[in-house]
């Protein structure tokens, strides 16, 4: 399921990108200094580098403090949580990163150019930004092989299914997503008119049965199946308009790839026991600070036991 698989990356990455989102102006790029090795986790360099580029980056989200302790110990980090990620063939895709970074570009009203731009000017780079959204995406797979699969198996949830006097209820939907494809290259020129002729087209939506043959009366449109999605599991910038939605679209949204919107094939009130666990992931997800789940830093205390760290 698409949309679930996703909606936790897109809360972490989010939450993660979020002090990003107030940069306007280009800061000033550290001046260069030769490149040293700092610390060493399990045979594997951080720079003196590195380390520069992180801080430029804890200054772009206006961090306060000793920025430089901060962006070594974070650097140290995610050295660890790479390693397990590669070790247990968690990572995500290099598209999948690409995407991540357009879609912040584009939700800052930036091109991928532009973005990149700030960021080399900073003294950040765009490889640096790209594999802090690796690990960022990435960790929270670790973490769910590590732990979340064996509790959503094993008593705990089996224990709460079972001492329920009745399943909690949730809506299930069957998606379809109309996407009007606007070329990066013209991005700024046709934006406009594309969301106009997204937002005509929804009054003539004939439904999911034959949605790909009203898409092809259209230019440049595509229709992406999106199959069963729970609404806990509903990703934070398409549940608004979800909920709100009249018919059998929603209201649109420009994304990277264009201007969007869903359409509802099928809606109904589910309580079987994948709802009822879904239910209850996103009821502890919200109860835990920030929406952090509570096993990643014991995982990471684990690996750092594991761990040969020199120069810490």
């Amino acid at each position: 399921m698409i949309f679930a698989n996703r909606a936790r990356q897109a809360v972490v990455l989010r939450a993660a990108l979020l002090a990003l989102s107030c940069v306007l102006p280009p800061l000033a790029a550290p001046a260069q200094a030769a490149t040293q090795v700092a610390v060493v986790v399990d045979n594997v360099a951080i720079t003196t580098a590195d380390i520069a580029r992180r801080t430029a980056f804890l200054r772009l989200q206006h961090q306060k403090g000793n920025l430089s302790g901060m962006a070594r110990q974070q650097l140290i980090d995610e050295e660890l949580k790479r390693r397990e990620i590669a070790r247990l063939q968690m990572s995500v895709s290099t598209d999948e990163v690409d995407a991540a970074f357009a879609r912040f570009a584009g939700n800052n009203k930036m091109s991928v150019k532009q973005l990149s731009q700030i960021l080399d000017h900073a003294g950040v780079g765009a490889p640096h930004f790209k594999a802090y959204i690796a690990i960022q995406m990435s960790w929270p797979r670790a973490v769910g092989a590590r732990f979340a699969q064996a509790k959503s198996n094993g008593a705990d949830l089996a224990q709460r299914l079972g001492g329920a006097k009745e399943k909690p209820v949730t809506t299930e939907y069957f998606l379809q997503q109309v996407v009007f494809v606007i070329p990066e290259s013209k991005r700024g020129k046709i934006t406009g008119k594309r969301k106009a002729e997204a937002e005509a087209s929804r009054a003539k939506f004939p439904g999911c049965d034959t949605s790909k043959v009203f898409a092809a009366g259209y230019r440049d449109v595509s229709i992406i199946e999106l199959g069963r999605v729970l609404l806990p599991a509903m990703p934070p910038e398409w549940k608004p308009l979800i909920e709100k939605a009249k018919g059998n679209t929603t209201g649109t949204r420009v994304t990277p790839r264009g201007v969007e919107y869903l359409a509802i094939c099928k809606q109904r009130q589910v309580n079987d026991d994948y709802a009822a666990e879904t239910v209850f992931r996103a009821e502890d997800l919200g109860k835990q600070k920030g929406g952090k789940d509570p096993n990643e830093e014991a995982y990471l205390t684990e690996l750092r036991k594991k761990a040969h760290i020199t120069g810490n």
